[in-house]
């Protein structure tokens, strides 16, 4: 027996659960209270989705997300242009960002490698890090990645594909512990993590 008296409202359930961490219950619970919201609040709420989107981009330079073609922060003269972090996605760029700690650029991989997921090195942006690298205007690497399997190889395939080039190689320190996500991370042990940067071994 269905359990929803209104077809409309089970659409709108099913489509909130198809979102990561919704379940039914909590799907169903925010179609409620958008049903009970005022008609101007809801079509706020939806533009806004839409024109995410819609119009959103991905900055030439680093990858990150942008509302225009270059970033806030590669195109900000004040930032350390020589200075790159690699990060797996943007939300490791937000939560280096909010622990104030860092004045350089980010190059964001959209993923790290893992053969069991079946993401290998070409599906990543880790060809135009080493184009960055091999244009001579970067001084350092930061490898920014999660303390994992697969952080710790994608760490060495970057190393190796960097190292015939003149650029110091870093990656944060192990205040992150192991099997850690940098987003769920507070914000002062990874600020640490970046200041107490250590030269990265290729081990």
């Amino acid at each position: 027996m269905n359990p929803y008296s209104s077809k409309l409202l089970e659409n709108a359930v099913n489509e909130l659960a198809s979102l990561p961490g919704i379940g039914k219950k909590t799907a169903l619970r925010l179609a409620l209270h958008l049903l009970h919201e005022d008609m101007e609040n809801v079509e706020t709420f939806g533009q806004a989705i839409i024109q995410m989107r819609r119009n959103i981009r991905f900055c030439k330079v680093c990858h990150n997300i942008s509302d225009k073609e270059t970033c806030e922060i590669c195109s900000n003269p004040k930032r350390e242009q020589n200075v790159i972090c690699v990060v797996e996605d943007v939300r490791d760029v937000m939560a280096i960002e909010s622990t104030n700690q860092f004045k350089g650029l980010y190059h964001v991989l959209n993923g790290i490698i893992s053969p069991i997921d079946g993401i290998s090195p070409e599906d990543l942006t880790i060809g135009s890090l080493v184009e960055k690298v091999a244009s001579g205007k970067t001084t350092e690497i930061i490898l920014a990645l999660p303390a994992t399997i697969e952080g710790d190889t994608t760490n060495f395939y970057i190393y190796k594909k960097l190292r015939p080039y003149k650029v110091l190689i870093t990656t944060i320190s192990r205040g992150v512990a192991i099997g850690d996500e940098l987003e769920y991370t507070d914000e002062i042990t990874l600020g640490r993590s970046i200041l107490n940067r250590t030269l990265y071994q290729g081990s």
